[in-house]
């Protein structure tokens, strides 16, 4: 499924959810927040008005000001007689509260308070037909028409009023005793409740189109940088390396952008190093392939021409071609994790002197000085081929790169335990701009194919697989024009414990 169309859903399930909750609020919880509320209000009204008349103090007053802004009713009665007089000795009727205090009630009030310890309070459940008789009363008596007088009626029979009691049997301050009644109303409710009702359904269409308005919006909006990266992303996988990653909106949709703006630069960099090495090899093979034909021809169809030189040119030829293809299969190997590496413990020092017994030739007939500075005999634990192949390598790259001293060194140094190897050479350079990239499969400083050298041109490939497989460090320094030292530092091994483990 697009992300688009998840975004929608999500956003359309989070709006249903939201108008569910207001829903399920307003139904079961609007009504007791509602009254919870009203009692700590009424309570906080009543405990002042009680303490007014306990310490007769200001007791007008105060019922005045607290029953009108609280919004209450207040009645006092004397109790010199052992029950609430008839006679109110206070009281404050608010016309917001539909309440019918007869002596009845009141009479009925005082024993419940007796009953409780002298404080109680309650919720009264008021009589509906007698709300409306009042309201009936009132609207006569404001000559109002039938048709208000019965929607009166039908308005006070659907309320369902409910009135909070507080009731208090006072010993005052002068020793007489006085019973205090005070209600607030908290309900109805129903008309109120109805007319929310109106507005939530009013409200919920509302919300339902412009959450589905903003929903459509908002995933168009997201979801629109990520399909622009996804189409150029498309382009790149068909190598059109000229598309742009330029989307943006968000950070994690920037930083993509970045890495496959990176990617794509590598991979236009790598395709163009692949065709150079492709041209490269087919120039390298063809080189030798044509050579051994050549002289194979001369000596079948010229008398005389099946010499041991030209016998000895198309072996070098061939030695040349199998050189290249076992670089090549080793590279691959290399990198791909096929050849492992099988490590024992070694002398170093006696792989290095092997190696240059490999180029006593090469020194004798063209001059070459080829130096061996170290020491003392070192022991480390790798694989011995592979890292024999390194310094024949890295040897066998100064040897190309000479330059006109013909002098290679080759230095062994131990330090902190880990031996050093260092193979420098007094030729022309490299320049620092192409010094990150010698190590690349497909990278190659020197463009020209120069034939006379030793190697496929591989090695340094080569050389770094070995050496990241045996998690060593490596490196090169060089300067233009005063040559180059490549080395790298692996763990040496004591004598005391190879000569143990042996």
């Amino acid at each position: 499924m697009p992300l688009r169309v998840k975004l929608l859903g999500y956003f359309l399930v989070f709006g249903a959810i939201i108008l569910v909750v207001l829903w399920v609020f307003q139904s079961f919880f609007l009504k007791p927040l509602y009254t919870v509320s009203k009692s700590m209000k009424v309570d906080k009204g009543a405990s002042r008005i009680s303490r007014a008349v306990a310490y007769n103090k200001n007791v007008w007053a105060t019922v005045d000001n607290v029953a009108s802004e609280y919004t209450l009713s207040v009645y006092l009665y004397d109790l010199s007689g052992g029950a609430p007089k008839k006679t109110r000795e206070c009281s404050y009727e608010n016309p917001a509260i539909q309440l019918n205090l007869d002596d009845a009630d009141v009479l009925e009030y005082y024993e419940k308070t007796v009953d409780s310890g002298g404080k109680t309070s309650f919720v009264d459940h008021n009589d509906a037909e007698d709300a409306a008789r009042r309201r009936i009363e009132i609207l006569k008596q404001s000559m109002a028409s039938a048709d208000s007088v019965q929607a009166a009626v039908r308005q006070a029979k659907a309320d369902n009023n409910e009135s909070l009691v507080y009731t208090y049997i006072i010993t005052r301050s002068d020793g007489r005793q006085s019973f205090l009644i005070i209600t607030s109303s908290i309900t109805p409710l129903n008309t109120t409740l109805e007319v929310i009702k109106n507005q939530m359904l009013l409200v919920s269409v509302v919300f339902v189109l412009l959450s589905v308005i903003f929903s459509v919006y908002a995933s168009h909006r997201i979801a629109k940088p990520i399909a622009k990266t996804n189409r150029a992303a498309k382009e790149l996988a068909k190598k059109n390396y000229d598309i742009s990653f330029s989307a943006k909106g968000y950070r994690e949709v920037v930083e993509l952008n970045r890495t496959l703006e990176y990617a794509k630069t590598e991979l236009a960099a790598t395709e163009k190093l692949q065709r150079e090495l492709i041209a490269n090899i087919s120039h390298d093979l063809r080189t030798p392939l044509t050579m051994i034909t050549g002289y194979g021809e001369v000596m079948r169809d010229l008398p005389g021409e099946n010499t041991p030189e030209n016998i000895q040119i198309i072996i070098d030829e061939a030695t040349r071609l199998s050189t290249l293809v076992n670089d090549l299969l080793d590279l691959s190997k290399l990198q791909s994790g096929a050849l492992q590496a099988e490590k024992k413990v070694f002398c170093l020092t006696d792989s290095v002197r092997a190696i240059f017994d490999r180029y006593a030739k090469l020194v004798e007939q063209d001059g070459f000085d080829i130096e061996f500075n170290g020491a003392e005999d070192v022991y480390i634990d790798a694989d011995e081929l592979r890292i024999s192949q390194v310094i024949y390598n890295l040897v066998n790259n100064a040897v190309n790169h000479a330059g006109e001293d013909k002098t290679v060194i080759l230095t062994q140094r131990v330090k902190d335990k880990r031996v050093r190897i260092e193979v420098t050479d007094h030729g022309e350079g490299i320049p620092a701009d192409k010094l990150p990239y010698i190590w690349d499969r497909y990278y190659k400083v020197d463009k020209e194919h120069r034939r006379g050298v030793i190697g496929s041109g591989l090695g340094l490939s080569i050389v770094k697989s070995i050496l990241d497989a045996h998690n060593a460090r490596y490196g090169v320094r060089s300067a233009i024009g005063k040559g180059s030292t490549f080395w790298f530092e692996i763990e040496a091994v004591s004598v005391k414990k190879h000569k143990k483990g042996t």
